[in-house]
């Protein structure tokens, strides 16, 4: 079974669903013959790599509410992200662009890397609050997982893998993919959003069930919505 997984690292219902997959898993009997392949996606292209207002702020004027109510809706967030044990410091993330990051994920994937690359770089935004747009910062992100620091810095002071990301991107629009995390199973199931864990759990054994050819995609679970509070990032309108 192959998982398609189109997510952004600035988006905090990626790592959220990320982790409520994972747990699934680990109690799918078949789990050693699934193979997940992270897919790229930006939520916001036009992001500045040193962007200094906080999150707080930039919630707060993009959705038309107060500071204070921006703050009390990632603090409702981070709890969320707590229930699936993952900790977010959104008091000290640094938005900013990720296409470097997907680049380097990609550069990860080509050396077996992709897993431990994607789940460290999720980390270092929302937990470690790095600058994921840094290329120095990124390099040293790559080394720690086993990836060669210079040869990560020659990549990524290229423009390698560049066309990767953005087929990936692509291939998200051909699919009307306009909100993330974006679960494909075997090219039959869709899952959209940060869904609940039996939600995962149903549509595994599902397509492990079925034949290999069955030829719809179809969306399980309830649509995402475009509300700052859905269990999923819409495109350019969840910039965390």
């Amino acid at each position: 079974m192959r998982i398609d997984i189109w997510s952004d690292y600035a988006c905090p219902f990626c790592y959220i669903g990320k982790r409520r997959l994972e747990h699934a898993l680990s109690q799918f009997e078949a789990r050693d013959q699934v193979e997940v392949v992270f897919r790229s996606f930006q939520l916001d292209p036009n992001a500045r790599v040193d962007l200094t207002r906080d999150i707080h702020d930039q919630l707060a004027v993009k959705y038309g509410m107060t500071r204070e109510k921006a703050k009390e809706m990632n603090n409702q967030l981070a709890e969320q992200a707590r229930g699936v044990g993952l900790e977010f410091n959104f008091d000290t993330v640094v938005h900013t662009n990720t296409f470097d990051s997907h680049r380097l994920s990609h550069f990860a994937a080509s050396k077996g890397k992709a897993k431990e690359m994607t789940e460290r770089l999720l980390q270092a935004y929302f937990t470690d609050t790095v600058n994921i747009g840094d290329r120095e910062v990124l390099a040293g992100l790559a080394a720690e997982v086993g990836l060669d620091a210079a040869e990560t810095a020659a990549v990524l002071d290229s423009d390698a893998y560049g066309d990767e990301v953005n087929n990936d991107i692509a291939a998200a629009q051909q699919l009307n993919i306009t909100g993330v995390p974006f679960f494909v199973f075997n090219n039959k199931y869709a899952v959209s959003g940060a869904q609940p864990g039996p939600v995962f759990t149903e549509v595994l054994d599902t397509v492990w069930a079925e034949e290999q050819n069955t030829p719809a995609l179809q969306v399980i679970g309830k649509p995402q919505s475009q509300a700052p509070d859905a269990e999923g990032c819409d495109d350019g309108s969840c910039n965390i």
